[in-house]
């Protein structure tokens, strides 16, 4: 593996102002995004939705890199031009998810653990052949009075080190995922204490996987209260308890953060990232504070395409300045 390499592109991809744009929905989140608007999920639709996305005119100024689904790093549009070349034409780095969802974890009632390490070699080879430069693996913590159990958050923790060794091995830089889940009615403290285990257990586990952290970024949930508490949005709350976790629980040689949206609304989202970096700024946190979201980025353009070439212009547009919004947030520079 080519060690300097595996930094640089991390230290690119939380380049000052810039972040992440989340575009890998598996077939049937696309497809549940699209009956919002009413517009059907063929495979047309899907590449004609991504590519107006990737061709927004200035993006760059605001998306390092995107990270893709196995449908979209394979696809072309209708002048053989592929949609990675159309990314790295914007001077935008290609990236990939590569695990295969979450299933359940046997032994428990509801808790799962993220799948897809049969074949990972061999599939981290391919991608990096079609062009990408990084990948991600999501894993899934959910919060109620039983759960998490310490199985469940080993065993994913054990998951994401696997898929980070894989894919360094194979020249491309692992964004590791584990995501508390907002849903539940727990209060912010609980997603506090969750969160800490969960971050402490993961980087045990990459330090004993020998996991190089230089050529890593890490995405998880900002601490958050469960979406069906009584506990009103407080977003210098969320900073607070946001910065203290990460400041315990992740070493200084990880180059950057980049939160999820994790079903926050467009404005919470925005508002509560220009926080975390506010204070991030007073105390001079070790790592860059940027973003991948999906949602957060998506659901503006979306709507304003609506499957109408039309709109096109105007869902970019759309699109343009949710990312530059999310860039200012980015910066703790957000009016």
């Amino acid at each position: 593996m080519d060690l300097t390499n595996l930094s640089q592109t991390a230290a690119a991809l939380v380049a000052p102002k810039k972040g992440i744009l989340a575009a890998d929905e598996s077939s049937n989140t696309i497809k549940k995004r699209f009956d919002s608007i009413n517009v059907e999920s063929t495979e047309v639709n899907r590449k004609s939705y991504r590519e107006m996305l990737f061709k927004t005119p200035g993006i760059s100024d605001f998306i390092s890199g995107v990270i893709l689904f196995d449908e979209t790093i394979r696809q072309k549009n209708e002048t053989g031009e592929s949609l990675v070349s159309i990314l790295k034409n914007q001077g935008i780095q290609a990236g990939i998810k590569v695990d295969t969802g979450a299933k359940p974890l046997s032994g428990t009632k509801n808790e799962t653990i993220t799948e897809g390490l049969d074949g990972l070699r061999e599939r981290l080879l391919e991608y990096h052949e079609l062009g990408a430069s990084f990948t991600k693996w999501r894993a899934v913590i959910n919060i109620s009075n039983e759960e998490p159990s310490d199985y469940a958050i080993k065993t994913n923790a054990h998951a994401l080190a696997r898929f980070a060794s894989l894919s360094q091995e194979a020249n491309l830089v692992p964004i590791v995922e584990p995501e508390v889940l907002m849903d539940g009615s727990h209060s912010i403290e609980k997603c506090y204490e969750v969160s800490h285990t969960v971050l402490n257990e993961v980087y045990y586990e990459l330090h004993k996987q020998k996991i190089n952290l230089n050529g890593t970024l890490l995405k998880p949930n900002m601490i958050i209260p469960g979406k069906d508490s009584n506990e009103p949005h407080n977003p210098e709350k969320v900073a607070e308890y946001t910065v203290k976790c990460l400041m315990d629980c992740v070493p200084a040689s990880v180059p950057g953060i980049v939160f999820l949206s994790g079903g926050q609304t467009d404005n919470d989202a925005t508002i509560n990232l220009h926080h975390i970096n506010v204070i991030a700024k007073k105390i001079h946190t070790p790592w860059e504070l940027s973003f991948s979201y999906g949602r957060g980025l998506q659901s503006a353009p979306l709507e304003a395409w609506s499957g109408n070439e039309k709109n096109i212009t105007l869902a970019q547009n759309a699109f343009h300045s949710r990312a530059k919004d999310t860039s200012a947030a980015r910066n703790g520079s957000y009016k």
